[in-house]
């Protein structure tokens, strides 16, 4: 019962999730994106950086903490 409880608070936080802003894990800009529009819907997501050239399907996310 606990394992349900668990369960359904963390699908819960999932949903109320804001999106995260994305960086690029060699240089750190937030200039990465997707390199495909088929990305995530038909292939595995692979990413690109505008400025280090980047490629691959690693990025660093970095979400916003709410105050309490």
């Amino acid at each position: 019962m606990k394992l349900l409880q668990n369960l359904r608070e963390v699908f819960g936080t999932l949903k109320r999730r804001k999106p995260a802003k994305i960086f690029c894990p060699r240089c750190g800009s937030p200039k990465i994106h997707l390199s495909s529009s088929l990305d995530y819907w038909l292939t595995p997501r692979k990413y690109v950086c505008d400025d280090c050239g980047y490629v691959g399907i690693l990025v660093m996310e970095l979400e916003k903490e709410e105050e309490g």
